[in-house]
């Protein structure tokens, strides 16, 4: 490396993320993948995406985060060939072969960026993660991708930034992480939304009290809000909790096209979001994983807009949003994080 910095983006994936199948109608459906694809190819940066097959992840990875019970439950009705978790939430003949290939590539990207090979990693895979708690899978996941990949980091010492931008909370990070002063859980979210959870007076427990910060944001909120919590909350507290590496879990569904959620970004605000977040961390230690996002041209224009600005690049397909609510959320998360008030 000779003390420059890396450059270039991996994007990790795998043939079985095709695979999983929740059942028709199913919003959580295969063409998702095709679509991120397809808006990295519009982006014009393809030249600097490095594709790179996930591996399997081992079990000793996952078990450091999900309970016995649960990973039972999984290999269960894998071996009936498939079969419903919940109402929501599916397995096929392939999902859990996928899972443990979702689970694997954070994995394998922290392995290749710690050798250097690129400015930042994307785990480009289904089934998504961030619904599933240490011990239920729910709301489309199975195995929690960034959990995974978090909890490796930071058992080999690493401080751990996640940046939830999901319309739906995620429930099942802020679970695993609770009590974990090593990881800091932040999420912007529709607030009242599934699962329900992400209220605003949540901060974590024992030692982890402090590091889970929810950003509850009403229906309608624009981009403009969203940078505004960035820079008055989030910045000053990542900055004051000093991470050695930053995990975006980047869910599209928050665009105002997205027909299970009620939030107002666009495309380019996507752009500009992930953007903010990306300056809080080094070269070479970011990380983003791939969560929800139903309508499939938003999905591709956020997707394309997403890689374009991991490579210091621009792509708008569209412009951003401003002039909804949501300056309220973000003083609230404010006074309570910065200030030391609950309101």
């Amino acid at each position: 490396m000779n003390g420059a910095s890396p450059s270039g983006l991996l994007i990790a994936t795998h043939d079985l993320c095709w695979q999983h199948d929740p059942g028709p109608g199913h919003p959580e459906r295969p063409q998702r993948l095709t679509a991120v694809r397809h808006g990295i190819e519009l982006s014009g940066v393809a030249d600097g995406v490095t594709w790179v097959e996930a591996p399997e992840t081992s079990m000793a990875a996952v078990e450091a985060v999900h309970r016995p019970p649960m990973l039972a439950r999984l290999d269960e009705i894998d071996r009936q060939g498939g079969g419903e978790l919940d109402a929501d939430t599916w397995l096929s003949a392939h999902s859990l072969q996928a899972a443990r290939r979702a689970a694997g590539a954070g994995l394998d990207l922290i392995d290749r960026l710690d050798r250097g090979e690129a400015a930042a990693g994307w785990s480009m895979v289904r089934p998504p993660g961030h619904h599933a708690t240490s011990g239920v899978s729910m709301g489309f996941c199975l195995i929690n991708n960034v959990a995974v990949a978090a909890r490796a980091l930071a058992d080999r010492g690493e401080r751990v930034a996640i940046v939830d931008i999901d319309a739906h909370h995620g429930n099942g990070t802020q679970d695993i992480f609770y009590t974990d002063s090593r990881v800091l859980f932040v999420s912007f979210h529709q607030f009242p939304l599934y699962p329900h959870t992400g209220w605003p007076h949540e901060q974590g427990e024992g030692d982890g009290v402090g590091t889970t910060v929810n950003l509850a944001m009403p229906a309608r909120s624009t981009g403009d809000s969203y940078r505004q919590g960035i820079a008055e909350v989030v910045a000053p507290v990542v900055e004051r909790f000093a991470p050695t590496w930053l995990l975006l879990s980047v869910g599209f569904d928050a665009h105002r096209a997205d027909p299970i959620t009620d939030l107002g970004l666009t495309a380019g605000d996507y752009a500009d979001i992930v953007g903010d977040l990306l300056m809080l961390a080094p070269a070479g230690r970011r990380l983003l994983f791939l969560e929800g996002g139903y309508d499939l041209p938003a999905l591709r224009d956020s997707a394309g807009a997403v890689a374009a600005v991991a490579l210091g690049e621009e792509f708008r397909p569209e412009a951003a949003s401003s002039g909804g609510p949501g300056a309220a959320a973000v003083e609230t998360a404010r006074q309570i994080h910065l200030e030391g008030r609950l309101n």
